[in-house]
């Protein structure tokens, strides 16, 4: 039977079968790749750049994640939610893709320097010390899911962004006559009389029966329940925490001192004023008018005049300056100076430098102590989430808390509280980390599903492992024992509801016709002339009229009534005067407008050019793989 095999083996038959073989488990192991070949597996395409779907699918899972972070742990995302989370994710990335084709066709970029002056100034990622903290960073990037190249390549897009849209945004004017109208509308004032019924004055109201209180207690248990408590064990794992255990070599600290030197040492900067207009001729003009004393005022004009513009820029250090051209030019001359004109893809500037701040140095065993102090904390961050693993482990292995803190050195603490973090006594109680990290701690408590078992979640900075056992729900307290306090809110609803008939009764009267000041004596209020007031609700003085009674005020007619609860009550007003503004007589009113409706000018212009951009990038969306990047 064998030496037949071996024959058959031998023959071209089974060669041919052998060969067949192999191919089916070949095309069977690539299957995808087979049965996807000629198609496009990008989600979209913008001027011809593919974006693949596991980028998508990134940024749509960032982007989740932070609407869930706002949202809060009670919301459960639907298949409606994640397809429009999808789409609004694609959409950011197609927009970023059109900006750089854009970028790249006028030849716009953001230097090194640039990008690292961005990124340390971004207050969110100072310390307590004003500090750039580059554990802050870190922790920024893993809740988002970012490596540091992505991180870069986000600030390079927004940079580029910002020079782009700055460019479009400069273009913005408004119009004098709309800025005058604009004007006359917010500032008008109005003038009323107002009668008002405040609680405190109320009539007294006989004591309730025990039916009313049973009533008024079931239905308003929000107002006498007691709220959910979660029994919780806890242990706070921080770069602090492990700080302790850390060591930073000297040589280290000779190699980290240039970073640290950047971060902590004050560069020169500069007062700037530039102008920009799209030809060399205007350019020189300008420059020369500047070099001869001319005002900023008196630039900006001549600008506008050429179809550019002129503006403060402020202080500037050179890395701040995108256009390395610019910034060498502004950083040439002296205090005072007026550069030479500076071609740039948005036309030609002309910059004066108005003062200038001399660089500091930073004494150099200060700056030792920062870098060692700084390259102790980076190396804890990254211990830290080490040790979170570690630490997640041994509670998958079936550790409680208290023995994987016991293990990890750290302090465990077991707690009862309310989402305000109140105990069962109501007394505020102490949670690892102290207040820095309450809210994260509290965050995590109540996200925690009931019974899940021990788990590791992102707090403060660290992570927090804990274990949620039991929880005891929200009930309503007995009536007998929140008596009282039911007592005291039906009496308070009670002379509620007898001001709130009075001031019905009184608008109804000087609806009626009936003369106000009386209908407001024979509802027991005095009608109280007060004004003028403006629209602004939230501008409104103590003693004019009360803010909840403008929206009415300015949508009636002289002579009409308007009604509304107020914050001590109700009240009720009858317009009588109309007090217009003089905008001609309000310089500050009227630029502070004009700024308002230029910085509405520039969103929409914003919104154009990105559009423009998307248009002429010629998008095309794979319907079939956004599904996949929704999830479905």
């Amino acid at each position: 039977m064998i030496t037949a095999f071996r024959r058959l083996a031998g023959t071209w038959f089974a060669k041919g079968l052998f060969i067949l073989l192999v191919l089916s488990f070949g095309i069977w192991g690539i299957e995808d790749v087979v049965r996807n070949f000629g198609r496009d597996s990008a989600v979209a395409r913008v001027g011809g750049l593919p974006i693949e779907l596991t980028e998508a699918q990134n940024a749509a899972r960032r982007e989740g994640q932070r609407l869930q972070r706002e949202l809060g742990p009670r919301f459960e995302p639907n298949d409606a939610f994640r397809s429009a989370v999808a789409r609004q994710a694609l959409e950011n990335l197609i927009a970023g893709r059109a900006q750089t084709i854009e970028a790249r066709r006028m030849g716009v970029g953001a230097s090194v320097d640039a990008v690292r002056a961005y990124t340390f100034g971004i207050p969110s990622f100072q310390g307590a010390d004003g500090r750039f903290n580059p554990l802050i960073l870190n922790q920024f990037l893993r809740q988002n899911d970012l490596t540091e190249a992505d991180f870069t390549r986000l600030v390079v897009s927004d940079l580029e962004r910002q020079q782009l849209v700055g460019a479009v945004r400069a273009g913005a004017r408004s119009p004098e006559a709309l800025t005058r109208l604009l004007l006359a509308f917010a500032e008008e004032r109005r003038v009323a009389e107002v009668a008002e019924f405040p609680l405190l004055s109320a009539p007294e109201v006989p004591e309730p029966t025990e039916a009313q209180l049973a009533r008024f207690h079931e239905n308003n248990p929000a107002q006498f329940s007691s709220p959910e408590y979660r029994e919780a064990s806890l242990a706070l794992l921080t770069p602090e925490s492990i700080l302790p255990r850390v060591t930073v070599t000297d040589a280290e600290v000779e190699a980290g001192l240039d970073a640290q030197r950047e971060r902590n040492g004050s560069p020169e900067r500069r007062t700037v004023e530039q102008a920009l207009v799209s030809t060399k001729e205007a350019a020189d003009a300008i420059r020369a008018s500047w070099a001869g004393g001319a005002t900023l005022a008196a630039i900006t004009a001549q600008a506008e005049a050429a179809g550019g513009s002129a503006l403060e820029m402020g202080e500037v250090t050179r890395a701040e300056m995108p256009v390395e051209s610019i910034a060498a030019a502004v950083f040439a001359v002296p205090q005072g100076g007026v550069t030479e004109p500076v071609q740039s893809p948005f036309g030609w500037h002309v910059m004066k430098v108005t003062a200038v701040q001399a660089a500091a140095e930073v004494p150099l065993e200060q700056l030792r102590a920062q870098t060692r102090e700084a390259l102790a904390l980076e190396k804890a961050a990254d211990l830290t989430f080490e040790e979170a693993n570690k630490l997640e482990d041994a509670l998958s292995g079936g550790a409680t808390v208290e023995e994987a803190a016991q293990r990890f050195g750290l302090a465990p603490a077991r707690v009862a509280v309310d989402r305000q973090g109140n105990g069962r006594d109501g007394r505020r109680m102490e949670l690892p980390g102290g207040p820095a990290a309450r809210a994260a701690v509290l965050e995590a408590i109540f996200a925690s599903p009931v019974g899940s078992g021990p788990r590791v979640a992102d707090a403060a900075g660290g992570f927090v492992a804990l274990d949620v056992p039991s929880s005891t729900p929200a009930a309503l307290k007995p009536l007998a024992e929140v008596e009282g306090e039911v007592r005291r809110a039906w009496t308070l609803d009670a002379r509620r509801r007898a001001q709130e008939e009075r001031a019905a009764a009184l608008l109804a009267a000087a609806q009626g016709g009936k003369d106000f000041a009386e209908a407001a004596r024979e509802a027991g209020a005095e009608a109280v002339r007060m004004g003028p007031s403006g629209r602004d609700p939230r501008a409104a003085t103590p003693g004019g009229i009360p803010p909840e009674l403008l929206p009415g005020l300015f949508a009636a007619k002289p002579g009409e009534v308007t009604m509304a609860a107020t914050a001590a009550g109700f009240a009720v007003a009858r317009l009588t005067e109309v007090v217009p503004a003089d905008a001609a007589a309000d310089a500050a009113g009227l630029a502070r407008v004009k700024a308002e409706v230029e910085g509405s000018m520039q969103d929409d212009l914003e919104a154009q050019f990105a559009a423009a951009l998307r248009a002429r990038a010629g998008v095309t969306i794979n319907p079939a793989m956004l599904e996949q990047v929704a999830g479905r």
